[in-house]
């Protein structure tokens, strides 16, 4: 044991402004709210994958959207969101996080009714691309308002909630969507999210503080003006080698290496900028950079089997869009369940060992695919779905505390752009180079089998399991031959994508494992398990000899706060 300091004490160190009084009161109400906007904003992003069927459907069942109109729909969403988080994040801190997030689901909410009462393919991808302009401006907020009400000894409490409720919202997406396709038009996918909108505005004004950097400096107007190109140019490039399942098109490779040079060229600016919109020096910390690759390839991997999944459970299995999405309820329970509880995991092991672990299972999860054939006992598909959840519950809170809390508090609009640009970006990639990889393996298997197919269909035939079910259905009793060769063709491409899918989050183990700090010392001056990148940041240390939780705030504690704040010690 450590022997008492005989020094003198020295003098008390006023205590920086914290959380105001009647904020800490109604945190964990403002939480919900944040969670109110969060889910609409996430579960929008996957709920469009079921409607497609019903949205291609002529009029009046649908607009008549074509295959290609179709992945636009859900891809501009994507370009727009993907684009502007970073730029969202900075304006947050800059103008006020509530502000920005008021702004944003406004703008959701309009595009969503916009989105409603499209009345053709054209109008369905511009109003989409409004909604994803509104929610870039949402997702950051929502974690960056959070990292200003909460103490810090709370915050990864918090943020597994946080973390838990984005699972939660994807896993539940198709199922709302099922229900909602069974009872309604189309468009009421979409229309459901106005009254949601409303009274989250409503609560936000009532219960959620402004917070803001104070002393947020000159614009980086190059730099803002650099990542928005880099990741429009990035994403579009991904997304299209999606959709032609060949990354070596010059349409692919060029926006794609073009918004690498553009994001290379933002990282020198910021090196050098004498106001940099985010200080590049962070992603010199090993568990920084380590947590913010995690995120990326689990999401890659997760989105990627994802995508696959969805056909497994509908094209393969004759499951309904519904009873798909019934299945993935294990997938969300595993996450509610154990997000919220990971900090405790942590406190005792390390974020070290559990996001290694967390990874390990996901892996196990993604290569059980690999095993799966038309007749696999529906048992066995939950168990692996909550598998995949409790893995995924014990990444996404540990990895986005050590993101949050390694800059410093009046920077949380830049730190939660920081990790859902990653999040973002990583499932794209996932979706698109994963779903090349089924299209690839899908085609080789098929081919040989399409002989039977008049000339003039044989290139869609080839496209995908859908696409030759499809043919099969035209043909009549003369595509009865193809079925079977499709069902197995695409088992062979989905064995082959899962194992991928395996191994890139297998990588992501080897990253966490070999870069994540291990288990915090107990003592009362030691940082706080999991708070993750190394030593705590100075702004947001405690003066010696302060309780833990009672960090000095980047907020400004409302007037006349003070004599609350000592009342609640």
């Amino acid at each position: 044991m450590s022997q008492p300091s005989t020094a003198p004490t020295a003098p008390a160190v006023p205590a920086g402004p914290r959380v105001p009084e009647a904020v800490h009161r109604r945190r964990w109400a403002i939480l919900g709210v944040l969670m109110l906007s969060l889910l609409i904003v996430v579960l929008d992003n996957s709920i469009l994958n079921v409607a497609v069927r019903t949205i291609a459907a002529p009029a009046p069942t649908g607009i008549g959207a074509t295959q290609g109109e179709l992945e636009w729909a859900i891809n501009s969403y994507t370009l727009v969101f993907a684009g502007l988080l970073f730029t969202s994040g900075l304006l947050g801190d800059r103008l006020g996080r509530k502000k920005v997030l008021l702004f944003g689901i406004t703008v959701f909410g309009i595009g969503s009714a916009l989105a409603a009462f499209s009345g053709s393919p054209g109008e369905l991808i511009a109003f989409r691309a409004v909604m994803g302009f509104g929610a870039a401006f949402v997702m950051p907020a929502t974690l960056a308002v959070l990292m200003n009400v909460f103490e810090r000894d709370e915050q990864p409490k918090a943020i597994g909630i946080w973390a838990g409720g984005v699972g939660l919202a994807i896993a539940i997406g198709p199922i709302t969507g099922g229900l909602l396709l069974e009872h309604f038009w189309w468009g009421s996918i979409f229309l459901v999210n106005v009254p949601v909108v409303l009274l989250a505005l409503v609560l936000m004004v009532r219960l959620v503080p402004d917070s803001r950097d104070p002393r947020p400096g000159r614009v980086d107007v190059p730099g803002v003006l650099l990542s928005v190109v880099g990741l429009v140019l990035l994403v579009y490039g991904i997304i299209r080698g999606g959709e032609l399942a060949d990354f070596t098109d010059v349409t692919v490779l060029a926006p794609v290496l073009g918004g690498l040079a553009v994001l290379v060229g933002f990282v020198l600016h910021e090196r050098r900028s004498d106001h940099p919109a985010i200080d590049m020096s962070y992603f010199k910390k090993p568990a920084f950079s380590a947590a913010v690759a995690a995120i990326a390839l689990v999401f890659f991997a997760l989105m990627g089997v994802t995508f696959f999944s969805a056909f497994y459970l509908q094209s393969v299995r004759g499951y309904s869009a519904l009873q798909s999405g019934l299945l993935l309820l294990p997938l969300a329970v595993a996450q509610m369940a154990f997000a919220p509880r990971a900090r405790l995991v942590v406190e005792r092991f390390g974020a070290r060992v559990v996001c290694a672990a967390g990874m390990l299972l996901v892996a196990l999860g993604l290569a059980a695919f690999a095993l799966f054939d038309a007749s696999t006992p529906v048992w066995v598909l939950e168990v692996v779905f909550f598998l995949q959840g409790a893995g995924m519950a014990h990444i996404m809170p540990p990895v986005t505390v050590a993101i949050m809390q390694a800059l410093p508090r009046e920077k949380a609009g830049s730190g939660s752009a920081i990790n859902n640009t990653f999040r973002q970006v990583g499932g794209a990639l996932g979706v698109a180079v994963l779903g090349s990889v089924l299209s690839s393996v899908y085609r080789g298997g098929i081919e040989g089998h399409l002989d039977g197919v008049p000339a003039a269909l044989r290139a869609t035939a080839g496209e995908s399991v859908e696409a030759t079910l499809a043919v099969a259905e035209k043909l009549g009793p003369a595509g009865r031959d193809l079925v079977a060769p499709a069902y197995q063709a695409f088992l062979d491409a989905m064995h082959v994508t899962a194992i991928a899918s395996a191994a890139i989050a297998l990588a992501g183990a080897v990253v966490v494992a070999a870069f994540l700090p291990g288990r915090t010392p107990a003592g009362p001056d030691a940082p706080q398990a999991g708070a993750g990148a190394g030593a705590p940041d100075p702004a947001l240390t405690a003066p010696a000899g302060r309780p833990r939780g009672d960090t000095p705030r980047s907020s400004v504690p409302a007037p006349g706060a003070g004599a609350g704040e000592s009342a609640r010690r």
